[in-house]
């Protein structure tokens, strides 16, 4: 059917029809008449006010009318769907076949029919919570028809967006719809990669006509509220209701409701049913659609049923019908049954009229009749109308007292009524276990309560059809009367207690209090309850059970009380000590609280006592106090002498008792005595010490040991398990550093105090032997040796060498050095000729002598001539290259014994004194601390050992800048080209000429360009000049150095003229542009802050060009990092880069040329910025 349409503004659109008599329905639902045709819209309002006659609200719904009706449902309850309770069966039949794909649409577009003419609205919803954009979305009829394009006056298309509900909401409107309009719809939408789409019918009918004759105003009204059959044709629900309404319903005259439909247009029905008071139009539709379809022409009826009739309760009805053949023959049904003769139903002919008369209508009788002539059918309806039941004789009040039988009655008008039973508005149970009981006969029902109790009591009433009556009903308690009250009692622990007491009426129950708090019965208390009798019995009673106890009747204010008095010898339980021999050990300086349980009732006094000496309970250190279940001794700082036996007295006035408690107090042993280091390594070292003199009263379980370096605070455990021995190796220790150790004793109590630390050690450890021992010479007397340094030194460091020798065929090893060498290199003297040695050396340092280095083979003292040899390094086989003011050192190396000897010559001469020669064993070093060109040439180095020489060569080359190029002159100048010549220069600065640099310089401004570098021939043609210009022209020679320092400039210029034309140039007198500096913007007073750059700008003109300083405070600035100057076009510029407060002064800039100067002054302040 058609989707719900709204306004514009979103909310429901709402028409509340009035009712004659019924309140406005829970979820009213009417229809809205679009325009003449008769089309209509289901809109749903907000819920309307209860109703003010407290009957239940109804709800009213509609059905819009069909083509065809199931045969199956006519008839039926449920063949009528209302639009309040949910869908229609046909399309949740639908939608359960075709479950919904919808990953977008939120609503989606139903199937609807519509008469010709009508409107009709189509709605779809898409949620847009999680969409970035609107989406997009198409109509279709059939398959491919984009009825987009189609859109005028019979269709339209509307989108709307709730920006609360984040809903697009999309509408189709189909005006005044065609015959044609009928068929398939689709509606797809498309956000993205995401697609939905739903497929929906539309029906278009003709405008169905008929007429129907009987009044149905009443007829069509709901009888329940939201059940099953909600919307159904329901007369006898109607009838129900008080006499109130049936009043205002005979009011109301008497009017041919059908007619009036029939002869109305469908926009029309809405108006007529408010009139008439129709809520159930949905059904009225319905139930016209039925008979208008009906009414066609019969061939065996002249005149057939009416539709519908209504009969009261008990009352008679004729159905009547006209055959056009009186011979054709004819039988009645009831739901289907066929009706045979009996005195309810009465079957008469009078001419071609046949009628059924049904006697004494009842409830059962309301239900679809049919009559059948031949094969043609004609169907109606009956409606039994039930009469309100009425109360004939009320309630009446009822007062009586507990246990005694109440009985209501009261009488209807009606035999075998239905009636309710209320107490204080809640309907009494009367099932099989309840206490009420309901009996009726004929028009009197009873409510019985046989043995009333005090809950009882309240208002009682009766509900009917057509009424209610309430009586009031009051349940009291008879008089109490105490026959025996309890008594007090006092009983000695453990023997059974017994409380009794009677009370009248007997079968009153109670309740049993101790000390205010409910007594229930369990293993230790058992409660009876015989006749008068209630008794509290207690097998073995307990210190518990002792106190004030009451019973309370139940219902009665009345109570009795009793004291029970229980009594108990004293008693110390020690066992609750869980000690051995009951002695308790405690650590010295802890606190005690020894707590040891007592019994007995009344309170016992008790004493405490160390020897003789009664312990109090007011002392400060030990105290003793007594509470109820226990008494404690107290010893805040547990000390030595509290060891002892402690004696405790219990009185009561039931008796006495005693016992006896040793209290051991034990401590942590004494600190051992200072530990003795005995024996020292590189990394470890020997302790021992002796036990401590006092255990502390528990066996020495073992010691901990500490270290600390010297001058450390910190102390370091080296075991943490336990030592058993008095003496420990500690190790891991740094070589060369003062330690410190110190030693606890521990005990089952605790760790002692550290013993006092024991005298400072060092460890250390002597270094490895030397290593690679060698022969470096030997002569006649001498034999050197050398070594190189243990590769493990130590902490203790290397204080030196000793080297020993001994003569081949001895063991005595001879001291070489008397003193230590700290060299790696020893010669020793004094030697006998051609004897053979052996030698050893040994590393020295406070830990004592290393293991010796022995040399391998023995030594013959006998000195062995070496051929002297020149070993040139690599870069000294070529040409040395170094320029004019560098340094020059070479260092040539050589071999020879004995001793070589040296000598330098250049070119065959001594060498000159500016050159530095400095000889050793193995090698010559020339050295030139500045060099000149006339140091260059070849050097010869010869090395000469007896009649053995070795020489060698060495070429140094000592280069400098060339000169300028010689002859530059201008050999042509044609076009826009100039050819230029030259001559090498005359010195080249002892380096071959590698190139020239060409550049060029207009007359006018004399600022040179560079035109080509690195030339090499001594002619070239300077092209692409500018003609009109005049030219010089300068080149530079280079060399390996670089550049020459000057350059030689053309004498004369080359002027660059046009082809063709000869300017005749003016003679004029030049004008001096020359001035002095002048700032033409000074310096302004500037603020900087302190971490930025700052800047100071002025302006200066001057020519020739001036030479600009910057000064601070008078004070030239020159190459400080901290400022960068720039200087174009005269603007001149002073940067400070992230100034401090010292920064600022008084900044002066100044302008000096040849004709004068020029200064400015101004002043910067820099702020440091303050972060609050």
């Amino acid at each position: 059917m058609p989707e719900p349409t709204k306004k514009d503004d979103g909310q429901p659109e709402e028409n509340v029809a009035p009712d004659s008599g019924d309140a406005p329905s829970e979820n009213s639902v009417v229809v809205t008449p679009k325009d003449k045709d008769g089309d209509v819209t289901a809109s749903t309002p907000s819920p309307p006010p209860p109703a003010e006659d407290g009957s239940t609200p109804k709800k009213l719904s509609i059905d819009l009318p069909y083509d065809s009706d199931p045969e199956s449902t006519r008839g039926r309850k449920d063949s009528v769907w209302s639009l309040g309770d949910g869908q229609p069966s046909e399309e949740i039949e639908k939608q359960n076949d075709t479950p919904p794909l919808s990953t977008l649409l939120i609503e989606r577009p139903q199937s609807g029919s519509i008469n010709v003419g009508g409107d009709i609205t189509f709605v779809a919803k898409v949620e847009a919570k999680d969409l970035l954009r609107k989406p997009t979305i198409k109509w279709f009829k059939g398959k491919w028809m984009d009825l987009a394009s189609k859109t005028g006056k019979h269709l339209q298309l509307k989108e709307s967006f709730d920006r609360f509900t984040k809903i697009h909401t999309f509408e189709m409107h189909i005006i005044k719809a065609k015959e044609n309009y009928a068929g398939n719809y689709r509606c797809e939408v498309t956000y993205k990669d995401k697609f939905d789409s739903c497929s929906f019918d539309l029906e278009v009918k003709e405008i169905p006509e008929g007429s129907l004759n009987i009044d149905i105003r009443s007829a069509f009204k709901r009888s329940t509220d939201g059940q099953d059959d909600a919307g159904e044709l329901d007369f006898s629900g109607l009838l129900k209701h008080s006499d109130v309404r049936e009043h205002k319903q005979e009011e109301v005259p008497e009017v041919d409701v059908w007619e009036i439909l029939k002869n109305a247009r469908p926009d029309e029905y809405e108006k007529i049913a408010f009139t008439y008071g129709i809520t159930d139009l949905r059904g009225l539709l319905k139930r016209l659609k039925k008979t208008k379809k009906e009414e066609k022409k019969s061939e065996a009826f002249s005149k057939r049923l009416e539709p519908a009739y209504q009969v009261d309760k008990g009352g008679k009805i004729r159905l009547v019908v006209d055959l056009a053949d009186p011979t054709v023959e004819l039988k009645w049904y009831k739901n289907g049954q066929e009706i045979r003769p009996t005195p309810k139903f009465i079957f008469e002919h009078k001419g071609t009229q046949r009628i059924m008369v049904i006697n004494n209508c009842q409830i059962n009788d309301d239900a679809a009749y049919s009559v059948t002539a031949g094969e043609e059918k004609c169907t109606t309806e009956l409606f039994v109308k039930e009469l309100p039941v009425n109360i004939v004789k009320k309630l009446e009040p009822v007062k009586t007292t507990v246990n005694e039988r109440i009985e209501l009655e009261c009488e209807v008008s009606e035999e075998g009524a239905k009636v309710r039973w209320m107490k204080n508005g809640v309907e009494v149970p009367t099932g099989v276990r309840s206490r009420y009981r309901v009996k009726s006969e004929g028009t009197k029902h009873w409510l019985i309560i046989e043995d009333a109790t005090k809950d009882d009591t309240g208002t009682y009433s009766l509900m009917a059809t057509g009424g209610t009556t309430e009586a009031h009903v009051q349940v009291d308690l008879k008089p109490l009367k105490i026959l025996m009250d309890l008594q007090n009692v006092t009983v000695l622990l453990g023997q059974p207690l017994k409380l009794n007491c009677e009370i009248y009426p007997g079968n009153i129950p109670g309740r049993w209090y101790k000390n205010g708090q409910l007594v229930q019965p369990s293993e230790h208390i058992s409660i009876m309850h015989r006749a008068k009798n209630h008794n509290l019995d207690i097998e073995s009673t307990t210190i518990h059970d002792a106190g004030d106890y009451t019973f309370v009747p139940e219902g009665y204010t009345q109570t009795l009380s009793a004291k029970v008095h229980i009594i108990d010898p004293p008693r110390v339980h020690l066992e609750a000590l869980n000690a051995q021999d009951n002695t308790v050990t405690i650590v010295a300086g802890n606190k005690l609280r020894l707590e040891i349980p007592i019994s007995g009732e009344p309170a016992p006094r008790v004493v405490w006592m160390k020897g003789e000496r009664v312990i109090l309970d007011s002392g400060s250190r030990m105290r003793a106090e007594t509470f109820a279940d226990h008494t404690c001794l107290t010893i805040d700082i547990a000390e030595r002498e509290d060891t002892g036996n402690y004696k405790i007295v219990l009185q009561n006035e039931a008796g006495e008792d005693t016992a006896s408690v040793k209290i051991k107090v034990v401590d942590i042993p004494d600190a051992p005595e200072a530990a003795l280091v005995t024996d020292v390594g590189g990394d470890w070292c020997t302790m021992t010490w002796e036990p401590p003199r006092y255990d502390g009263g528990s066996p020495i379980l073992g010691y901990f040991i500490e270290r600390k370096k010297k001058q450390s605070s910190r102390w370091m455990r080296l075991n943490f398990d336990l030592c058993k021995e008095t003496t420990f190796e500690p190790k891991k220790m740094i070589e060369g550093v003062p330690y410190e150790v110190r030693v606890f004793a521990v005990n089952a109590i605790g760790v002692s105090k550290p013993s006092e630390p024991s005298k400072p050690f060092i460890p250390l450890a002597v270094t490895s032997e030397p290593t690679v021992l060698v022969v470096d010479d030997v002569t006649d007397t001498t034999v050197t040796m050398k070594w190189r340094p243990p590769d493990t030194i130590g902490a203790a460091g290397l204080d030196g060498y000793q080297v020993e020798y001994c003569l081949e065929g001895t063991d005595e090893w001879i001291l070489a050095n008397k003193e230590l060498t700290e060299k790696t290199r020893y010669t020793i003297t004094g030697l006998p000729v051609e004897a053979k040695i052996l030698v050893r050396v040994k590393a020295i340092n406070a830990a004592g002598a290393s293991a010796p280095r022995t040399i391998q083979h023995s030594i013959l003292v006998k000195e062995v001539i070496e051929p002297p040899k020149i070993r040139i390094p690599r870069h000294l086989k070529q040409t040395y290259i170094r320029k004019v003011g560098e340094v020059v050192n070479l260092v040539v190396p050589f071999v020879g014994k004995p001793r070589p000897k040296v000598n330098w010559l250049k070119e065959g001469q001594p060498i000159d004194k500016t050159v530095s020669i400095r000889n050793s064993d193995c090698d010559s070093i020339m050295f030139i601390r500045k060099a000149e060109r006339k140091h260059s040439g070849k050097y010869e180095l010869s090395v000469q050992v007896e009649n053995h020489v070795d020489s060698a060569m060495l070429d140094i080359q000592i280069v400098d800048l060339p000169g300028p190029p010689q002859a530059v002159k201008i050999e042509e100048v044609w076009g826009n080209n100039v050819a230029l010549d030259w001559s090498p220069p005359k010195d080249n600065g002892n380096a071959p000429i590698i190139g020239y640099t060409i550049q060029k310089a207009d007359k006018k401004t004399m600022e040179w360009y560079t035109c080509i570098e690195h030339y090499h021939r001594t002619c070239i043609t300077v092209s692409d000049l500018v003609v009109g210009n005049e030219y010089y022209f300068r080149i530079y020679s280079e060399n390996m150095v670089g550049l020459s320092e000057s350059a030689t400039v053309t004498k004369n210029s080359a002027l660059i003229m046009k082809e063709g034309m000869q300017l005749k140039i003016p003679e004029y007198n030049d004008r001096d542009f020359t001035e002095p500096p002048t700032f033409t913007q000074p310096l302004i007073n500037t603020f900087a802050v302190a971490g930025y750059n700052a800047t100071l700008n002025c302006s200066v003109r001057a020519n020739p060009r001036p030479k600009v300083l910057w000064m601070k405070n008078k004070i030239t600035i020159i190459d400080d990092p901290r400022y960068r100057m720039f200087s174009n076009q005269g603007v001149c510029t002073l940067e400070i880069r992230k100034p401090s407060p010292f920064d600022g002064g008084v900044y002066t800039c100044k302008a000096v040329n040849d004709l004068g100067e020029a200064h400015v002054d101004c002043k910067l302040e820099v702020k440091v910025i303050t972060q609050e």
